[in-house]
């Protein structure tokens, strides 16, 4: 006779498949998808998501997870059911009309804005962006009351288990404080510093290539894995076939290779989670945050090192020939100019918080009903104003329409970005600790070392444990920002 644990596990089983299905078509509709292949996508996701929303919701899961606790469960195990129950409680507070209308609105709103953000159009996207708030503050108030937490922090919990508006405050209130005076002194600093830029135009078959040759050194598996071409870089896909995407540009080249370090990052988390568990909640990612980490890892603390970039620059000169803007210290300028900008996805490292804070202070007000849509533009350039002296006024494609974010309604994401910079400071840091020779094997080309104490200290353990205990098996401590702080000043001061 199956014990209630071991048909949990099948039920788990059952959704990952589908899960890996939905992930696929998501992926393809954001790269490959003809335009008129849209609505039928739209509906064909929707589907799927209530198909996993009632296996989820079964009320012979919820007798099974009340009964697994009696079963003799080892350590693995017992963190697999906390997973378990975790999913099924967040999944069984949702109507599932619900989940239905939130899916098509989503999905409707990421595919219009394709076209309507390259348009500048704000009032198309501002309709489509109502209905997903809409739905996204209903999902938020059914979470509060079954929490009794406010709507933004329910939302936040779904992306981040166990952080809180409080806990935000205290971090970015810190932050605000040394932030914008260091971003003010690294500027000035680098005005006497000229930096040359490398003058195309880049072929984009010779900037594949390159990406090929960086993800090889970051010890991407190609053969479970791709990567292709999107409007939004992102990693996608389940561990055993990971699909990355980037986007290219024939004016500049750095854009898509730190993008394709960020992403191969993601991808290794993925194509390193536990094997043997694979299909099982504790096999997935711990957390959004733990995640930007590790690709916050690949990019910041060691693709834009000196180190790292005395080794990159020789595969960039092979594909695009050598230049005086590619001479050794430029190269590593280039890649460590602090300038502040209207992109985030493009943003230096000291300037990225910045963005990250004016999205979390929206989001957190759109979702406690403080503001509307209609109000995001306005707010949007006050604060781009006083974080970055940047005006947005009108430019809403480079303004408050650049993200793929709300689009589906993944309020509660962008906070994770700053928390993952920070979880990546305080990781490269522990790891240099650990390995004394590691910068050594860095300017030799030799990863290993690096790869083995992130596989050995977070990739192989998934879910298994609380992130506060992840990051403190990792290195004593649980987020302590003074990491982040302290590598931004050696940096670039």
């Amino acid at each position: 006779m199956t014990t209630a644990y071991q048909n949990l596990r099948t039920t788990f089983t059952r959704l990952s498949r589908f899960g890996h299905l939905s992930a696929i078509a998501g992926w393809d509709m954001q790269t490959m998808m003809p335009p008129q292949g849209g609505q039928a996508r739209s509906e064909a996701l929707a589907e799927l998501s209530v198909l996993q929303h009632q296996i989820l919701t079964a009320t012979q899961v919820g007798q099974w997870l009340e009964q697994a606790r009696q079963d003799r469960l080892n350590d693995l195990e017992l963190a697999n059911l906390r997973e378990m129950q975790r999913a099924y409680d967040n999944a069984v507070l949702v109507p599932e009309s619900l989940v239905e209308a939130k899916s098509l609105a989503g999905a409707r709103c990421e595919h219009a804005w394709r076209i309507q953000r390259k348009a500048n159009d704000w009032q198309g996207f501002a309709e489509n962006l109502r209905d997903v708030v809409k739905l996204s503050r209903q999902e938020a108030q059914i979470r509060a009351e079954a929490a009794g937490t406010s709507r933004y922090d329910a939302l936040l919990n779904l992306f981040e288990p166990g952080m809180n508006t409080a806990a935000l405050d205290a971090i970015f209130g810190d932050l605000k404080q040394w932030l914008p005076n260091l971003l003010q002194q690294v500027v000035e600093k680098q005005k006497s510093e000229p930096c040359q830029l490398p003058q195309g135009p880049f072929d984009l078959e010779a900037q594949r290539k390159l990406s090929l040759s960086v993800m090889h050194l970051l010890g991407f598996n190609f053969d479970g894995g791709r990567v292709d071409v999107s409007v939004h870089p992102f990693c996608g896909g389940v561990p055993q076939d990971v699909r990355i995407t980037t986007r290219y540009n024939e004016k500049e080249f750095t854009t898509a290779l730190m993008g394709i370090v960020h992403e191969t990052g993601h991808a290794r988390y993925e194509q390193n989670l536990p094997r043997e568990w694979l299909g099982q909640p504790v096999a997935l990612a711990r957390s959004t945050a733990i995640h930007e980490s590790q690709s916050l890892l690949f990019e910041m603390q060691l693709a834009r090192s000196e180190t790292f970039l005395k080794i990159l620059r020789p595969l960039v000169v092979a594909q695009f020939g050598d230049q005086p803007a590619l001479s050794e210290n430029n190269f590593i300028r280039l890649h460590q100019r602090v300038r502040p900008g209207l992109i985030r996805v493009d943003a230096d490292e000291v300037s990225y918080p910045a963005h990250v804070m004016l999205r979390y202070e929206i989001e957190q007000a759109l979702i406690e009903g403080d503001i509307e849509v209609d109000d995001i533009p306005a707010l949007w350039n006050d604060k781009m104003q006083s974080y970055l002296g940047i005006d947005t006024t009108g430019n809403y494609r480079d303004g408050c329409m650049q993200d793929i974010h709300w689009t589906d309604g993944a309020f509660g994401y962008f906070p994770t970005y700053t928390l993952g910079a920070m979880y990546a400071a305080q990781l490269f840091q522990y790891a240099n600790n650990a390995i004394p020779s590691l910068q050594d094997e860095i300017s030799r080309g030799d990863l290993t070392a690096l790869f083995q104490w992130l596989q050995q200290n977070i990739w192989q353990h998934g879910s298994r444990f609380t992130t506060d205990a992840l990051i403190t098996n990792a290195t004593g401590e649980t987020l302590n920002p003074r990491y982040f702080r302290q590598h931004l000043e050696n940096r670039y001061l």
